[in-house]
């Protein structure tokens, strides 16, 4: 369990990256600010034995997972801030989780608890028809920024 304040305290990663939607639009090198998921993962002791994770939300309604491979890139951050200022509730804040290389419905807002999972749970959006991964490009699957 982590407070705002907790996460505000842990050292933090800048990823610049374009942010997508599936209806078309993008905005290109959006910058967001937080704490790399993987080492949150690591400071909770997930082991290997997990597949995935599901994020719940705060409204109730969303969910969103990623696999444990997915997560340890150094490009998915539990993102507290958009565009150098604290991430507003109108984008999903205050916390909200930010899949870089990835159609924005990945970057679950409101983030309000991760679960690791025995396997892939689709989420809300997945539920409706949209990709699992959600990759925006294919040469993306290989590895994270450094």
């Amino acid at each position: 369990t982590y407070t705002l304040a907790d996460l505000r305290a842990l050292p933090q990663t800048r990823v610049v990256h374009d942010v997508q939607c599936t209806d078309g639009w993008r905005v290109e090198k959006v910058p967001f600010e937080g704490v790399r998921l993987a080492g949150q993962l690591d400071d909770a002791g997930v082991a290997a034995r997990g597949k995935a994770l599901l994020f719940t939300c705060f409204d109730g309604a969303y969910t969103e997972n990623l696999t444990l491979e997915q997560a340890r890139r150094s490009d998915m951050l539990v993102a507290l801030r958009m565009q150098d200022a604290p991430i507003t509730h109108e984008h999903g804040g205050p916390v909200r989780l930010y899949a870089a290389p990835m159609y924005f419905y990945k970057s679950a807002k409101w983030l309000s608890g991760i679960s690791v999972t025995d396997r892939v749970i689709p989420g809300y959006w997945e539920e409706r028809g949209y990709d699992l991964d959600g990759w925006l490009d294919d040469s993306e699957k290989s590895g994270g920024v450094a």
